[in-house]
């Protein structure tokens, strides 16, 4: 008896679980996906940074923006500006000269300040079968992460409307643990 109220709350709990992802997929309103990179990250250097963009429409659309947004009065938002034409549903990238994205934040101040190193920021999460083989080695290698709004605009090229959206970047950083 006891076996069978254990097994039944544990289905609830997890169709509970699988209901909630169904509908976090359904909420993820970005159609432009982009990732930043940059080697200077990990070796304090002004290398550049890299952008790679994802169109996930079926229209060609320009990127025309990516502007951090500042939680905070005494940071100002610091805005990227790019030409960048990306075709239906395919990738582009582009590289740009250094900008400091790490400042202003508490979350990311404290992260580096740590040791951890930034290596990418994005407005998606990690790829879940990834991220499953990271955790199940937390002996070696961990990541962590800090949030924070961005505005990016872009442009339907077919019909030349600009569109803006407000989302979460994610800043991924990871570690390796000293033996």
């Amino acid at each position: 008896m006891r076996y069978t109220f254990i097994m039944h709350r544990y289905l609830v709990f997890a169709l509970l679980v699988a209901s909630s992802l169904q509908a976090a997929e359904k909420l993820e309103p970005a159609d432009i996906k982009f990732a930043l990179y940059s080697s200077g990250w990990g070796e304090n250097t002004d290398d550049g940074l890299r952008l790679v963009v994802n169109n996930r429409t079926e229209k060609s659309v320009r990127l025309n923006a990516i502007e951090f947004l500042s939680s905070s009065e005494e940071f100002e938002s610091i805005r990227i500006t790019f030409d960048l034409n990306v075709l239906a549903s395919a990738y582009a990238e582009t590289e740009i000269d250094y900008i400091d994205l790490l400042g202003g934040d508490e979350c990311i101040e404290r992260t580096m300040a740590e040791n951890w190193k930034l290596v990418e920021i994005s407005n998606y999460t990690l790829n879940p079968s990834v991220r499953n083989l990271i955790i199940e080695d937390t002996a070696s290698f961990r990541i962590y992460q800090c949030v924070k709004t961005v505005r990016t605009e872009w442009t339907d090229l077919a019909s030349n409307q600009e569109n803006s959206i407000e989302e979460w970047v994610l800043f991924h950083f990871e570690t390796r643990r000293e033996f």
